[in-house]
């Protein structure tokens, strides 16, 4: 159901579209075919709203991945770097937090673990509104930050290093669907001790399940139903065991190799000190307003990323 909601919002928010630029092109050839130049200037503001909306309908295509709907967690954990690191990391939720306000997503702090001396060794953030996950998967790496440290006597210049894991929103409960096609059912005599009635009659059943090759016995019960019933639940069980194990090694995928927040992994580097500069190592996008991108202004950065994904596949 909420698939169907999602898409159903989908279709009708580019209905509503299709509808808006048809009345304008109408509303065009009207001024034309009259000579009318007074609506001109309403004209181009609706044509130039019109054109942005279709640049971002037409970059959301980008993100048609499986989980890219969903909303997403982000895990910050400080990396090299000491006190100045932890301080980073705290300076990263604030500047996600940000970025969702800016986006109308919802950020939530689920769980945050306080550093020693200031900042914190990690925090997890959970956002939620459309696409979240597919724009926020384009943070997934290390972040450097290089600084005049406010920790330090001297005033140095320090470089520190924080990790930004990503995930898609977890899903509801597993539940384990299973099609009467897809199971065999033999029946055979139970063995051992039972009493007469089990001995004599085929009470024993087998359940195979094609799909998988699971296969299940019982014959601990006095009648067939019984004992298909009690087969049925573990065969369920077992079934749910292989998609909690898919699951995880589905999420470990998504998760992405393990890499050390420190020298050499950084995806952007985030320098105030010698001169103001952000630049993301992956495309080679800049900015010279670090500022401006630590309140929240993300988005330049993360659509050139996710542009270059689809360019290079």
């Amino acid at each position: 159901m909420r698939d169907l909601a999602r898409l159903r919002e989908t279709i009708s928010g580019w209905e509503g579209f299709e509808r808006r630029v048809t009345s304008t092109v109408e509303l065009f050839d009207l001024a034309i075919d009259s000579g009318d130049a007074s609506i001109r200037g309403e004209l181009e503001a609706e044509a130039s709203t019109l054109f942005a909306e279709a640049e971002e309908r037409e970059f959301e295509l980008v993100l048609s991945g499986e989980h890219d709907h969903r909303g997403a967690l982000l895990a910050i954990h400080a990396g090299a770097g000491g006190t100045d690191s932890q301080d980073w990391a705290q300076m990263l939720v604030r500047m996600y937090t940000r970025w969702a306000e800016h986006r109308g997503y919802k950020a939530v702090v689920l769980d945050m673990s306080p550093g020693e001396e200031a900042g914190i060794k990690s925090a997890t953030l959970e956002l939620t509104g459309p696409h979240a996950y597919g724009y926020a998967k384009a943070e997934r790496g290390v972040h450097r930050l290089v600084r005049l440290s406010p920790y330090d006597a001297a005033h140095a210049r320090h470089t520190s290093f924080a990790l930004v894991e990503v995930l898609p929103e977890a899903e509801g409960d597993v539940d384990v669907q299973i099609d009467p096609d897809d199971i065999r059912m033999d029946v055979f005599r139970a063995s051992g001790a039972g009493g007469q009635h089990v001995q004599k009659n085929s009470t024993a059943v087998r359940l195979t399940h094609l799909p998988s090759g699971l296969v299940v016995s019982c014959q601990n019960e006095r009648s067939q139903l019984q004992n298909r019933e009690v087969a049925l639940k573990i065969l369920r069980s077992r079934l749910m065991e292989r998609e909690i194990a898919r699951r995880a090694e589905e999420r470990a995928k998504l998760k992405g190799e393990h890499v050390s927040a420190g020298w050499g992994n950084q995806i952007r580097s985030y320098v105030l000190h010698p001169y103001k500069l952000v630049k993301d190592h992956r495309t080679g996008h800049e900015s010279t307003d670090p500022q401006a991108v630590l309140d929240g202004s993300l988005d330049p950065f993360i659509r050139k990323y996710l542009l270059s994904v689809v360019e290079a596949d």
